[in-house]
């Protein structure tokens, strides 16, 4: 449940326009609600700043579909990650309310306008390779459907370092930065050595034989010799922007 739903139906008690009987029945399905495999956390929005969001690599359209209607009629954002386009277009054939973005295989439904108020400043999600992109997109989409400010500075890796140095413009407007990047992992140890802000390192499993699926940048991004610099798991774009909503976020829940 949005925080606003619930104010708004304690206001609405408050003045007379809505009955304690029909706030009850409202409520009934606060704080959770069990639906078919599942049991719903409707109060962590206003818990903890961050709703419960659907990982999807392991269900099915039909549980995707069941889980995110009962979320829907709490209001607020909706996102279900790591889904594949075809599960993705038989959860929209029932909720059309949804949106799917390919690159990010996440499906998105109520994204929360940008509240810059909310925020200390903007988070800044790089991309060392175009082939980080997905992971990038994955924590830059959850961010701007939270209503957090976020830019982007994609294919800025250290194998053509001017990229990332002709950009320090973008890289000093940011109060926190998402550094993506599979391979060696050296990006977020470059980015470390040249702002001040918190850098969240996602290690992708871009690579070849002997990245051992993202392992290589994972160690590599832990034994970052740069301060303020801390690490994600692998591909975890989703975990990483949860982290900077937390780091930015001015109100709490």
């Amino acid at each position: 449940m949005h925080p606003s739903t619930l104010l708004t139906l304690l206001q609405d008690v408050q003045s007379g326009t809505t009955s304690v009987e029909k706030a009850f029945a409202k409520l009934g399905t606060f704080p959770s609600e069990l639906v078919s495999g599942a049991c719903l956390d409707h109060q962590r929005l206003i818990r903890t700043g961050i709703p419960e969001v659907i990982y999807g690599a392991s269900k099915t359209a039909e549980q995707i579909a069941t889980i995110a209607n009962a979320m829907l009629q709490q209001g607020g954002p909706v996102l279900a990650t790591r889904v594949d386009a075809e599960k993705a277009g038989k959860v929209i054939t029932k909720l059309p309310q949804f949106r799917y973005v390919n690159d990010a295989r996440m499906l998105i439904a109520n994204p929360a306008p940008t509240e810059t108020s909310r925020y200390r400043g903007q988070t800044l999600v790089i991309s060392a390779g175009t082939s980080d992109i997905p992971v990038a997109e994955e924590a830059r989409l959850t961010l701007q459907s939270l209503g957090h400010p976020v830019q982007k500075l994609y294919d800025a890796g250290v194998a053509g370092l001017h990229r990332l140095l002709g950009r320090q413009d973008i890289l000093r407007q940011a109060t926190v930065i998402i550094v993506v990047a599979g391979m060696e992992g050296a990006l977020p140890s470059v980015v470390g050595g040249l702002v001040g802000c918190p850098v969240i390192a996602v290690p992708t499993s871009v690579g070849y034989g002997a990245s051992f699926g993202g392992i290589a940048a994972l160690l590599g991004m832990l034994n970052s010799c740069a301060p303020g610099v801390a690490v994600v798991n692998i591909d975890n774009g989703f975990g990483a922007a949860c982290m900077a909503e937390a780091i930015n976020r001015i109100v709490c829940p």
